[in-house]
């Protein structure tokens, strides 16, 4: 059996069946497995997508929220055993890959139009 089925068979393996489709703009919910001594918890952490990095297993999306007056992005790897669900909450509107633009952005105009359906 060639090296590339075997790393084929592994990637699909370990990949998560039900991923939303994320796109920059889009609002989402990520839940994330938090080991904190020999106690597990979902942590949620809800913001705005800036941008999406590769495709398949190591998919990565930046998620940007204000977090008491100051801004936290956040990276996670889409397929990582440690995210639990990501739920897309609104689809916004970009014209653009990455929105690195909204971390100047304070207040009302750090958001995004809704997309239309």
């Amino acid at each position: 059996m060639p090296m590339n089925d075997v790393l084929k068979t592994l990637a699909s393996e370990q990949q998560k069946a039900e991923v939303p489709e994320i796109r920059p703009g889009d609002t989402v919910a990520v839940s994330v497995r938090v080991v904190e001594g020999n106690r597990e918890r979902l942590q949620k952490f809800e913001g705005t997508v800036l941008r999406v990095r590769n495709g398949g297993l190591d998919q990565q999306i930046t998620v940007r929220r204000i977090a008491s007056g100051v801004g936290v992005e956040r990276t996670f790897l889409v397929h990582s055993p440690r995210v639990e669900k990501i739920e897309v909450t609104r689809h916004g509107h970009a014209r653009r890959a990455a929105l690195y633009f909204l971390r100047d952005r304070v207040g009302k105009s750090a958001t995004l139009r809704e997309k239309r359906r």
